[in-house]
């Protein structure tokens, strides 16, 4: 599985902060994309060092894109790594929306991830059924698993990839810490991915953007929500993709049950619930896998979860669904 935002898991470039009215608003660089950073605090600390010491804590656990972190280490072969708690929630949350999606949430999936070229390691040139086929006997979250700490996998090959949930979580450790601090009112963004807890600057709940699906890379608001002690996260095919020698187009967001990228209907699919903005990262990755059809069933079955997806009909029209919940 992969997100709509190539998450690259890298060091806070650069950190901007300034106070006003009990509030203090961070800006930078994580995870490969800007964040936005606001919390009220009467005692007008600057967290900018322990934000930055927690992105690098994420990073050393879960970047595939950083060589020296475990799950590289672990992707690479080492059987000796001891994965630290951040690791083992991730693995325990992908390893529920797997099941809950009857695997078509698969973070093992990285292999094709790779192979199509939307991550961190060579594509793979004339990739050819045969060669899908052939790398698939790699995926499957079913077949690995954790003893003693330590990862055991079926196939010494499989590649983990947690993008799906990772730049969520790293959200949610920000934001666990902030209420260790307690900070009780605060919003971390990152990437559109979103954990808002207490209220805004404004005094009420935060207000949030959800971006329309513009093919040209301009970027604008399709609708306005508030969170309220929630988290948001959204994924689409509309802006990461691929164009192959014969110009067809493919998106990032791949098929775990056959290798290919998913061939689905919905463009962007965003997700909101009072869990940790981890697993609405995940949901929303699994909802565009699905397709539109598949996932009003899920919906259904999931009431935890209130949900707005963007889809193209039939004609190519741009048309909307929410789930019952959803606030208008």
């Amino acid at each position: 599985m992969f997100k709509k935002i190539l998450l690259v898991l890298i060091i806070v470039s650069f950190f901007s902060c300034k106070k006003e009215n009990n509030y203090v608003y961070l800006q930078g660089v994580a995870f490969g994309t800007p964040f936005s950073i606001k919390y009220k605090d009467a005692l007008h600390r600057d967290m900018s060092i322990s934000v930055d010491s927690l992105i690098k804590s994420v990073n050393k656990s879960l970047s595939t894109y950083q060589k020296n972190s475990d799950i590289s280490k672990i992707n690479n072969g080492d059987t000796t790594i001891i994965v630290d708690n951040k690791f083992i929630e991730v693995f325990k949350k992908s390893q529920r929306i797997y099941i809950e999606t009857n695997g078509v949430f698969d973070p093992t999936i990285g292999v094709l991830v790779n192979a199509w070229d939307f991550g961190p390691e060579k594509k793979t040139n004339e990739l050819d059924s045969i060669k899908v086929n052939e790398l698939m006997r790699q995926v499957g979250f079913n077949k690995v698993h954790i003893k003693n700490n330590k990862i055991i996998k079926e196939n010494k090959l499989t590649y983990f990839d947690f993008n799906a949930v990772a730049k969520g979580y790293g959200i949610d450790v920000i934001g666990r810490f902030f209420e260790a601090k307690n900070i009780i009112n605060y919003m971390v963004e990152v990437g559109g991915e979103v954990r808002a807890r207490g209220e805004s600057p404004s005094g009420k709940d935060w207000k949030i953007g959800i971006e329309k699906p513009n093919f040209d890379g301009s970027q604008s608001v399709q609708k306005v929500i508030l969170l309220h002690n929630e988290s948001i996260a959204t994924s689409g095919t509309y802006r990461k993709f691929k164009i192959d020698k014969n110009g067809n187009k493919y998106a990032h967001i791949l098929n775990a049950k056959t290798g290919y990228p998913a061939m689905s209907n919905i463009l962007s699919a965003s997700v909101i619930s009072d869990l940790d903005c981890a697993d609405v990262d995940g949901y929303a990755t699994a909802l565009v896998a699905l397709g539109l059809e598949r996932s009003k069933t899920f919906l259904k079955n999931h009431k935890e979860l209130n949900a707005f997806i963007i889809y193209s009909d039939a004609n190519g029209k741009l048309m909307t669904f929410k789930t019952d919940g959803f606030d208008e």
